[in-house]
């Protein structure tokens, strides 16, 4: 019998920074891709780059069946009070498929910055203490060290942890225990060309390897300043995305799943700066990954 976890948010998702479109024509072009991404037979779509929830609105109304999650929302901007009001709002309308994804964001990217564990706590608390309160079942902690793994257990459904390896999987399965839902990101580059797949991989990876939240859960789990110099080791990225063609990234995807996923969120990265939308890539994994697609609903 499937775990609740893989009835609510499925097997495999889709994480991508562009589902929240700046304009009218983008629109469109999202709607389009997330009900297209809902007939594949996706479990769920993660909306990256935090998201506002007046962008989450129309990914919802373009779907039927997926869940949709924040991937993640920065507590840093936006209040608790508004955000339990809304997210009530937007749990009502989609039948509990929204999932509010929460993190604590980076210091470089927020003048208040400050004491982030307890910073989140606070925000629990008040969301909880909210007139329409948020379940802890209806969100998800963006987690990577020991303690913030503990809270996303103990006060919300579980963890989305971001730009990790299936060892960190394995070590966060293990903090959180059995019943919690861990939902790591895993990034994917569809080209059976290793040298090119590193490069694109590498131009992702090194804004990433500016931030000390990542670099020092990397530092933890045994990389050195080496590997994190010049875009990243070849090491590095080995251990962090899945370089290759379809059958690289169904080992890759198993490999986190031994490690205790119970969902992996996929970001596809490509060459082609101009394709935010990568809709030919994610019908690959679709087939690749044995998704089950499905009909269309809508009236």
């Amino acid at each position: 019998m499937p775990s609740d976890n893989s009835t609510r948010f499925g097997r495999i998702g889709i994480w991508s920074s562009a589902l929240h479109p700046s304009g009218p024509d983008d629109a469109a072009a999202v709607s389009t891709a997330v009900a297209e991404l809902d007939a594949l037979g996706y479990g769920t779509i993660w909306m990256g780059g935090s998201p506002s929830l007046d962008q989450v609105v129309p990914v919802v109304e373009a779907t039927r069946r997926i869940t949709v999650a924040t991937g993640i929302l920065s507590i840093w901007e936006h209040e608790a009070p508004a955000v339990a009001e809304r997210t009530a709002r937007i749990r009502r309308d989609s039948a509990g498929r929204f999932v509010l994804g929460l993190g604590v964001s980076h210091g470089g990217f927020t003048p208040n910055y400050a004491r982030p564990y307890s910073t989140m706590v606070e925000y629990l608390d008040a969301l909880d203490a909210a007139a329409d309160p948020v379940p802890a079942s209806g969100r998800v902690l963006a987690a990577l060290g020991p303690k913030m793994l503990k809270l996303a257990a103990d006060r919300a459904a579980g963890a989305h942890p971001y730009l990790v390896t299936a060892e960190h999987t394995a070590e966060a399965r293990a903090t959180l225990g059995p019943d919690a839902l861990l939902a790591p990101e895993l990034t994917v580059v569809l080209d059976t060309d290793i040298d090119r797949a590193r490069t694109v991989a590498r131009g992702m990876l090194a804004m990433y390897l500016q931030l000390p939240n990542y670099t020092n859960n990397l530092l933890r789990l045994g990389f050195t300043d080496g590997d994190l110099a010049d875009g990243g080791s070849d090491r590095l990225l080995a251990a962090l995305f899945a370089l290759g063609g379809p059958e690289t990234v169904r080992t890759r995807v198993a490999e986190y799943v031994d490690a205790g996923a119970d969902h992996l969120a996929l970001q596809v990265l490509t060459g082609d700066r101009t394709k935010a939308l990568p809709l030919p890539e994610w019908r690959t994994l679709a087939e690749a990954l044995e998704l089950t697609p499905r009909a269309d609903t809508r009236d």
